[in-house]
């Protein structure tokens, strides 16, 4: 692995899901990290790393703000894991616009005034739509809600840049990650809370499907991407590389926590426009970053549940505080 000690890392999207479990594994390999917060920024997940990290507040439509902001950190590598609309009630189509693609041109534009040696994006497997096989980078787009129309133009215009600039920006397209700090509402989280507190999960159905890939093996896919040169302009897709359905999910996580509940299928509503193949084609990033995912969803979900067991005290904070 190339050296991080020293690396100037900026990190959006530092306070969620993804971009804070990226903050801690880049302060652990002694990256000096920089992060970009709002106001209105929820640090539940990073209340611990705030005195590690050298934070900046600014909203990235800012942009003379977050320009001035760049200029003076000078980051050599960008990781970009800032959205918004990848959960049901995050609906606002404006803000959706806004803050993936708009953001996203707004940082790029940015970047290009500081000598950066990596500025990778975090795409989602919304983009591609509904496909009949497995996922390849070469599909065509074909999205079917406004989220993933904004994912994919974010990706096509960093692809363009990279391209037109020879600047080394990379795509990574995510799956389904699911593991520590994940938002409680999702489905795995949700089922473990429901599961370690004796309550039955409410759950939609068991046959839709996903392309479930483990926190820790995402992060291996960043980490890989800091070490291989000449990739501008790729998109790699991360996931598993095989489609589970949700019904194994959650019959996984019911036994991993002792098998004292029962999942109540039906009780939330299914999803529009379910796919019955939701599965990434992981030959490109196989071949060319030497990535391959380490752990099966058996070992990801297990843990899992042996975390949120470890750390349930923040989940239980986080609703309290929601609910003052």
């Amino acid at each position: 692995m190339k050296t991080l000690k020293g690396k100037k890392v900026l990190i959006t999207g530092s306070t969620g899901f993804i971009g804070a479990t990226l903050v801690r594994n880049f302060l652990k390999n002694g990256a000096e990290v920089h992060i970009l917060t709002r106001v209105t920024s929820n640090k539940w997940r990073i209340n611990d790393l705030l005195k590690e990290v050298n934070e900046y507040c600014v909203d990235l439509l800012d942009y003379e703000k977050l320009a001035s902001i760049i200029s003076d950190i000078a980051p050599e590598i960008i990781i970009h894991t800032a959205i918004y609309g990848g959960y049901p009630f995050q609906k606002d189509i404006k803000k959706i616009i806004e803050s993936n693609f708009i953001g996203t041109v707004n940082l790029v534009n940015a970047c290009q005034k500081v000598d950066f040696e990596l500025f990778v994006n975090t795409g989602s497997s919304s983009e591609y739509g509904i496909k009949s096989k497995p996922m390849t980078e070469e599909d065509i787009l074909e999205p079917v809600d406004d989220y993933g129309v904004s994912k994919a133009a974010a990706t096509l215009y960093c692809q363009a840049v990279a391209r037109r600039e020879k600047i080394p920006v990379v795509t990574l397209r995510l799956f389904s990650p699911y593991g520590y700090y994940e938002e409680p509402t999702r489905l795995i989280p949700s089922v473990v809370i429901s599961c370690l507190k004796g309550r039955n999960p409410e759950v939609s159905s068991p046959n839709s499907v996903r392309d479930f890939i483990f926190i820790e093996d995402v992060i291996d896919a960043y980490m890989k991407v800091t070490e291989t040169s000449d990739i501008g302009g790729k998109i790699f897709n991360i996931g598993y590389g095989r489609q589970q359905s949700v019904g194994e999910v959650v019959n996984k996580i019911v036994e991993l926590t002792g098998n004292t509940v029962r999942p109540e299928w039906g009780s939330v509503p299914k999803r529009a426009n379910e796919p019955n193949v939701w599965q990434a084609d992981i030959t490109k990033v196989k071949d060319i970053l030497k990535w391959v995912p380490k752990y099966s969803l058996e070992k990801g979900l297990a843990k899992t549940v042996k975390w949120f067991m470890e750390n349930m005290v923040l989940y239980d904070k986080q609703q309290k505080e929601v609910k003052l």
